[in-house]
């Protein structure tokens, strides 16, 4: 039996997600609800930002002569961004030192923990979580824009991260709670 291998999906590694709607879809500027996060993924992560870059060029590849006909690879646009280049990394520090790449979906993705258990907390979801994130590099043509994006499959959540866009946990405002110092404080 013959297999072939799908050259355009990757599972990242160890990634942070930001701007997390994959609970529940959320529309921006008009387009169509969707499922989405922002993925950071560390520069130090060259097996990763290796995957992606090898599955674009794939592609690229696949489409050179249709979607993307008249296009050379060289300048093709695609949504692996540089954090470091291309945000206000003092306003948005967690993008520093990482490379950032939107992906969504019309459809849920499954999201499971790091024992495989199917999830779909806020507690365990949200923006400063890390996790690993199954994609699909495909080429696109809308409207004169033509280039290759990531979409969004699977999230497996691997570990709880700060909150990101200043949420905080209850453990993070509040100390322990002592009845014997309020009373002195009264007195």
């Amino acid at each position: 039996m013959v297999t072939t291998q799908n050259t355009t999906k990757i599972i990242t590694g160890k990634v942070r997600l930001s701007y997390v709607a994959l609970l529940e879809p959320k529309a921006f500027e008009g387009q169509e609800a969707k499922y989405s996060t922002v993925i950071l993924i560390p520069k130090t992560d060259k097996e990763t930002i290796n995957r992606i870059k090898k599955a674009q060029k794939a592609a690229f590849e696949a489409a050179k002569d249709s979607k993307l006909k008249g296009i050379k690879w060289e300048r093709v646009k695609t949504t692996l961004r540089d954090g470091d280049e291309e945000m206000d990394t003092e306003e948005h520090p967690e993008y520093a030192g990482h490379y950032f790449m939107s992906v969504s979906s019309k459809t849920k993705p499954q999201i499971i923990d790091r024992y495989k258990n199917l999830i779909d907390s806020p507690d365990e979801v949200y923006s400063g979580v890390y996790a690993r994130v199954s994609l699909n590099a495909y080429a696109y043509n809308t409207a004169g824009n033509k280039g290759i994006s990531c979409g969004l499959n699977n999230v497996q959540i691997v570990a709880k991260g700060d909150y990101l866009g200043g949420r905080s946990s209850a453990d993070a405002d509040f100390d322990e709670w002592d009845d014997e110092e309020e009373e002195d404080d009264f007195l």
